[in-house]
């Protein structure tokens, strides 16, 4: 029994970590899906007022909260389907954190205190996005490999020491 099992089964062994593991690219498809959906719905508040109109939004609508509405909506449908995710979810997470230091900073640091938490977290959720890819039920995976739906490989000296000792025992 090693560090992280969670039963002894009769001819191997399962642990956490392997459980929990095959599961990760359906989690990943999840994550991309509804964070992309809520993303896409603010900006379909800035440019339609749907499903309704952003509090206290100035009219006319400034040019640059019409920039990012149409940044939130273009990535949020592109991301929503995993087509050119990598660069959709670069794109998103650079306007996320424009959007954090213009809007939300000259508010107070504190995110919970600025209302910039959402901002934040669209930011570095799409940032994995960016470096992990789409992964499963991706327009990029059913069309082919072209580096959009490949994930990222962690090299040996970022692998916990753990991860490192089942590969190992695995080899065995």
């Amino acid at each position: 029994m090693t560090i992280g099992d969670t039963s002894i089964i009769p001819g191997g062994r399962a642990t956490l970590t392997a459980s929990l593991r095959r599961f990760g690219p359906t989690a990943l498809a999840a994550l991309r899906v509804v964070t992309s959906l809520l993303f896409l719905e603010h900006g379909l508040m800035i440019l339609l007022s749907f499903p309704a109109a952003v509090p206290g939004m100035p009219s006319p609508t400034p040019a640059i909260m019409l920039l990012g509405g149409v940044i939130e909506t273009v990535c949020g449908v592109l991301i929503a389907l995993g087509l050119l995710t990598r660069f959709a979810a670069f794109v998103a997470s650079g306007q996320m954190a424009v959007a954090y230091f213009i809007f939300h900073m000259p508010h107070g640091f504190w995110p919970a205190l600025n209302q910039g938490d959402p901002a934040v977290l669209f930011c570095f959720v799409f940032l994995y996005l960016a470096f992990e890819g789409p992964g499963t039920f991706s327009v990029d995976s059913a069309i082919g490999d072209r580096g959009y739906a490949r994930p990222a490989t962690t090299p040996p000296q970022f692998q916990s020491h753990f991860e490192l000792l089942e590969d190992s025992a695995d080899d065995d």
